[in-house]
């Protein structure tokens, strides 16, 4: 198993915490929905057409907004510095080459600049990575590849068989959707295999067994997706068979979220075991194991927990809600721990070893694995370290810091399975990423790799505060911004919120943002709100499903306090967020609109009485709850703000984007969003992208240009001295 993970730097410059005294008032959300109001039902619905993706009307209605707000946005005369500046920074080859180690050591990357828009995937020595101009060899050209076949083709990654690594699952996307075409490639001929595995579009996936033997999980006709939308079925499948013919090992339920399965390989590539994951909901599900005779056996593990390694025989797995073993061991949410797999498996009441227990403001951001050790990357309110955890002989772990930069915030990369070696980012709102190798053995580290600074960050700084929330919870949000900005209310502000499934915001070094906004005198805040991951599973599950009004209370306190602070006022404040930072956005603007005048509303949801209906909505009821019970239906009702839109609300005009090819949030809710509120004589303006899927880009290009759509905005509705409204 190639450890390639991702090295999007973690953040954090140095800053001061700091607790406002300041008394706030918090305007309670609208009053619950009437049954038989707007879109309650879909009879009462208008705008149902709009869900109709490809539909002749609605694709009418798509081209004739993008032709008017492109028209209002590109017309700006800040348009084109703007886009010039984004697509240089989107295409700069002096970025950080996200190294991913193979098997035997070499360097692997996948790259996209000006030259090679849709990417390349290539390799190089270690040796050679370590130099400023490393030589390259190119595995394969998606340019190329999509020229050739008149594709569109979005690069979404590749699996390659252990030890050799040279037969590759390669997923090829069009135009940007999850659903995915899988096809083999051999690494070394740099071709796809004739009559090889070859895998039609679908969501789901693929692992190796052997040269031989794949397990899929995909869509195998009608009947084999779940509710979701993704894979209900496991198949083993063997060259030569088509996907018909291929042996069914194991089954889920419509209602489960998804099943797939994978691999339990040592640091040799040998597998130790195989396993197979039912996901029952969004956060539970049950691990079962395949059998040599094709049966399978249900691991004792909780339903909320995560398999995150396997070193030196010991699996180790962070546990996401308080949970009593089979060996009688009581463990608390957010603990990692770790069995001995063999003495597990005979036993599963086999007592395990508890490595980590975070603490209150503490959070196990990501744990990775070299060939004989446990990296951990846990951060305290919201500040990075890295710990090696190394099994002894005794059963205990020990562990020693990473000397690090204090205040930082650490990304743990891609690490070696020869030897105990890791990559690791460390960077800062200010301070430009820098990847070094370290030797997680010695703890000795060298700094391979560095960005140049992207933007001016000299008489600049970084500040974390706290606000109240309605129920009286901290919440922590940093604030960059120009060290000598007056504190009287003037300066333009965005504050960045996303507050669901777990997911931290950490603080990033952000080229576009530093050079579009903080070098042309903006102030860039991110909210830590509850549903986040910053302090562990409890932080999320504290706004999870009848308690999501919670969150949305964090992210309003936050705009509150930076207007007690005379940080920013309501004509110089803007908010951006995008998929459940949509639906962040919505509920700002349903609300406290008088609180905003900017919103920037990045591929959301919205439309929370359908979103179960709609394409992998049905996966996310167990965030915010299932809107046919009657009980949960009141809740969501209470914030979904399709339906809470309003007649004569200061609503300020908004950005919505969105994509045609975004086949995870449907753009129905974006679309409908904005239908809605002309309907209501609001201004709004909408684009859509044609491709991109969710992350709204299918290439550097388009990804500029939706930067500097955004920006363009911001400009027009917080820089420009607006009235207040």
């Amino acid at each position: 198993m190639r450890r390639s993970l991702s090295l999007t730097a973690a953040l954090l410059a140095s800053s001061i915490l700091g607790t406002s005294a300041l008394a706030q008032t918090h305007t309670p959300p609208n009053p619950p929905l009437v049954e038989g109001g707007f879109a309650t039902t879909d009879a009462t619905d208008p705008y149902l057409w709009l869900e109709e993706v490809d539909g002749a009307r609605a694709m009418a209605w798509v081209e004739e907004h993008n032709t008017r707000s492109l028209g209002v946005l590109q017309g700006d005369p800040r348009y084109e510095g703007l886009h010039e500046q984004a697509l240089a920074l989107v295409q700069a080859r002096d970025r950080i080459p996200s190294p991913g180690f193979t098997h035997d050591g070499h360097i692997d990357n996948f790259w996209q600049d000006a030259t090679h828009v849709r990417g390349i995937w290539r390799r190089t020595t270690i040796a050679s990575y370590r130099t400023d101009t490393p030589e390259w060899e190119t595995i394969l050209d998606l340019d190329a590849l999509s020229t050739a076949e008149g594709k569109n083709w979005v690069y979404k990654g590749s699996s390659c068989l252990p030890p050799q690594e040279r037969l590759c699952l390669i997923s090829l996307s069009d135009g940007g959707k999850d659903a995915v075409v899988v096809r083999e490639f051999d690494s070394e001929s740099r071709t796809f295999v004739e009559g090889g595995f070859e895998l039609p579009e679908s969501k789901g996936g693929a692992t190796w067994v052997d040269p031989d033997t794949l397990l899929i999980a995909r869509d195998f006709g009608p009947g084999t997706m779940t509710s979701s939308g993704y894979p209900m079925i496991v198949k083993r499948l063997k060259r030569g068979q088509s996907i018909e013919q291929a042996e069914t090992l194991f089954t889920g339920q419509p209602s489960d979220v998804s099943v797939g399965a994978g691999t339990l390989r040592d640091a040799d590539g040998v597998i130790q075991a195989v396993i197979i994951n039912r996901g029952v909901s969004f956060y539970e599900g049950e691990t079962h194991l395949l059998n040599a005779d094709g049966t399978t056996t249900r691991l004792q593990l909780p339903a909320k927990s995560d398999i995150d390694a396997l070193v030196q025989g010991q699996l180790v797995v962070t546990i996401k809600e308080d949970w009593t073993a089979p060996s009688g061991q009581a463990f608390r949410t957010g603990d990692v721990i770790a069995w001995n797999l063999d003495a597990w498996l005979a036993d599963q009441a086999a007592p395990a070893q508890l490595i980590i227990r975070p603490g209150a403001r503490e959070s196990v951001e990501s744990v990775t694995a070299t060939r004989n050790k446990l990296v951990v990357a846990l951060y305290e309110n919201v500040r990075g370290a890295a710990y090696v955890y190394t099994p002894n002989p005794s059963g205990e772990w020990s562990r020693t810091r990473l000397d690090l930069p204090a205040n930082s915030t650490v990304g743990l990369g891609s690490a070696s399975e020869q030897d105990d070696r890791i990559f690791v980012s460390v960077a800062g709102y200010l301070s430009p990423s820098t990847l070094s190798l370290v030797d997680a053995a010695t703890g000795e580290m060298a700094q391979v790799k560095s960005i140049p600074a992207k933007f001016d960050a000299s008489g600049m700084t970084v500040e974390q505060f706290e606000a109240r929330s309605a129920d009286g919870t901290m919440i922590p949000y940093f604030v960059v911004h120009k060290t000598d900005m007056p504190l009287d209310g003037s300066n333009p502000t965005l504050l960045y919120g996303y507050g669901g499934f777990q997911v931290s915001q950490l603080p990033g070094y952000s080229p576009t943002v530093g050079k579009l906004w903080l070098e042309r005198g903006g102030v860039y805040v991110v909210a830590n709100v509850r549903g986040g991951g910053e302090f562990g599973p409890n932080w999320h599950e504290a706004a999870l499903q009848q308690n999501r009004q919670r969150a949305h209370e964090d992210f309003q306190a936050v705009a509150l306090d930076l207007e007690a602070r005379n940080i920013t006022s309501q004509p110089r404040l803007g908010i951006m967020g995008g998929s459940q930072g949509g639906l962040f956005m919505g509920a700002m603007l349903t609300q406290r609109p008088d609180l905003i005048n900017a919103a920037v509303i990045q591929v959301p949801l919205f439309d929370m009485f359908r979103f179960h209906r709609l394409l992998a909505g049905a996966s996310w009821r167990a965030e915010y709850g299932d809107p046919d019970i009657p009980e949960q239906r009141a809740w969501i009702g209470e914030y979904s703000p399709y339906q809470n839109l309003r007649a004569g609300q200061p609503y300020p005009e908004v950005f919505i984007h969105t994509s045609t090819k975004d086949d995870r949030v449907h753009p129905g809710h974006a679309r409908k969003a904005a239908a809605r509120l002309e309907e209501l004589g609001y201004p709004v303006l909408f684009y859509e992208n044609t491709d991109g899927g969710h992350a709204a880009g299918a290439n550097l290009r388009e990804t500029a240009r939706r930067i500097a759509l955004e920006y363009t905005y911001l400009s027009r509705r917080l820089m420009d001295a607006p009235a207040q409204e």
